[in-house]
Formats: C-alpha cells, structure tokens, sequence
C-alpha cells in the first residue's frame, strides 16, 4: 500500500519537499487533502511528471516515468450517491487505481434518482468487481441500498455534504453504522483515501486468489 502524504496542517513548502522526497527514493508521490490553489502550485512546480489527480478532488499524484502502478486483476466499483459526492469518490477512486486496480465508476446514482443505479451496477457486477466503495452524503442510504443487492463487500464512505442537523457528514455516518444490509463496513466521514485502500487491498488479494 503506497504512501500518501496529507497536506492538510503543512505549509505549502512541506508538502511539496515530502512529496520530492518521495518521488526520489520510490519514484512516486500521491498527495491528498490539497486546496485549489495548493494543488495548482505543485502542479506546476512538478509539471511533467504530474500523472493524476484534480483540484476538486484535493489528490494529486506525480511520478518519474517507468513508475506506473502494475495491474494486479483487482477490480474495485466506485458509486456516489451525488454530483457534490464525486471529490470524495475520486480521491478513494484514485487511490485503489494507483494500487494497480481497475476502477470502473458511475456517479449521481443515489437514492433521490435509483433507477439511474440499475445499469452501471449491472455492468459492474457483470464484469466481476472485487469490491465497491459508495460514497454518500445527506442521509447515506445508497450503500445499504447497494449492500443488500450484490455479493461483494461495499465500503460506505459518508461524504460531509448536506444541511441542518447531521449536515456535516454525521447522519450519513451513522445511517451506514446502522445499516440492516449485511456485507456493508463503514470508513470515517471524507475519507476517501481510507476507502479506496481498504477497497485496493481486498480487491488485489481476491485476484492473488483467483
């Protein structure tokens, strides 16, 4: 499982020299937790070598060439409840990438529109995905919804988006916790990073299996 630097609670300058650190002694650095602006310096600043990420999701990950993350035959499915959701879906979605899995995605298919859910969940169970990450906010029904539905582990991912009481994550978080849908497990509210290795791991060992 790959390094991850946090850039929250660094200066710009820390984050940056970890992050060369990094690239210098395993050819590869994956940063989370950017702001718009901390992302587009380091973007800059590495250039060429900057090989994924985004500024709305706060990943960036910058690489020398000949680093790519190997294949493993892992398949990890990545589902968000809402347009407001994908930040945090992208950053696990891009963590269980760089740990050499595929990772097929359908977003704004939450509970509010399920008939857009049925497709790309079949594809996905079709194709054979190892393991789901849904990530939710508001009331955080989507993953029971998907639990109860397909024979994989699903890790619920709370994403802090919603209003009023709960509105920061916590109703999502504790609607997973008290789901009734068996095969559901729950990460802490936004972290991605969290879901996507989880997700990584048991969707490469299953390949190692297969």
């Amino acid at each position: 499982m790959p390094e991850v630097v946090q850039a929250r609670g660094k200066s710009q300058e820390q984050t940056q020299r970890i992050a060369a650190e990094l690239m210098e002694h395993t050819g590869r650095a994956i940063i989370s937790s950017l702001s718009p602006d901390g992302w587009q310096e380091l973007a800059d600043e590495f250039g060429p070598l900057v090989a994924a990420g985004s500024p709305e999701s706060g990943m960036l990950v910058v690489r020398r060439p000949g680093h790519e993350p190997a294949p493993t035959g892992g398949s990890v499915g990545v589902l968000s409840a809402g347009t407001a959701d994908v930040p945090v879906a992208e950053a696990a979605r891009l963590v269980a990438a760089e740990m050499g899995c595929e990772t097929p995605y359908a977003y704004d298919v939450g509970v509010a529109g399920v008939h857009r859910l049925a497709d790309p969940l079949k594809d996905m169970t079709i194709a054979g995905i190892d393991c789901l990450v849904v990530a939710a906010g508001m009331e955080g029904a989507l993953p029971s919804v998907i639990a109860g539905l397909v024979a994989v582990p699903v890790i619920g991912l709370p994403t802090s988006t919603g209003y009023g009481l709960g509105g920061d994550g916590t109703a999502a978080l504790l609607s997973m916790l008290q789901s009734c849908s068996p095969g559901l497990v729950v990460v802490n509210i936004d972290n991605g990073v969290g879901a996507g290795a989880t997700a990584a791991l048991i969707a490469n060992r299953a390949a190692q299996k297969a």
